[in-house]
């Protein structure tokens, strides 16, 4: 078999890849998304096995804020039954990013918080 012929064969089937996220509902996808914006902001705040190893507060704050974003644009879209776990999480990581920091932000100031309003503890 030839370079070219094998190059050929590995070479990402776009058309098909096409199809297959077609057939994804929007639900799944913006849940998805939003797990894996927690899951980053989790592990820059330092909440993962490794703990303070991978702590970048100035990353988390990017990531929730991202997070935000989409919860609360999505939120109607995609129903409560979807949404309310979603908005859990992320008032959960907002609390711990503002545990987390040396210097808490004035309330309505934290990541997300322009979305979201102000988040006050449990």
């Amino acid at each position: 078999m030839s370079d070219a012929n094998a190059g050929q064969q590995q070479a990402p089937d776009f058309e098909q890849m096409t199809r297959d996220i077609a057939e994804v509902p929007a639900v799944e996808v913006i849940t998805t998304v939003a797990v894996h914006l927690m899951s980053a902001a989790a592990v820059n705040l330092g909440l993962a096995e490794e703990g303070p190893q991978h702590k970048d507060l100035d990353e988390a704050r990017k990531l929730i804020n991202a997070l935000a974003g989409l919860v609360t644009a999505s939120a109607t879209e995609i129903s409560s039954f979807h949404a309310a776990p979603l908005r859990d999480g992320l008032k959960s990581l907002q609390l711990a990013f503002r545990e987390a920091s040396v210097v808490p932000d004035e309330p309505g100031q934290g990541p997300g918080e322009k979305f979201t309003g102000p988040v006050f503890g449990r």
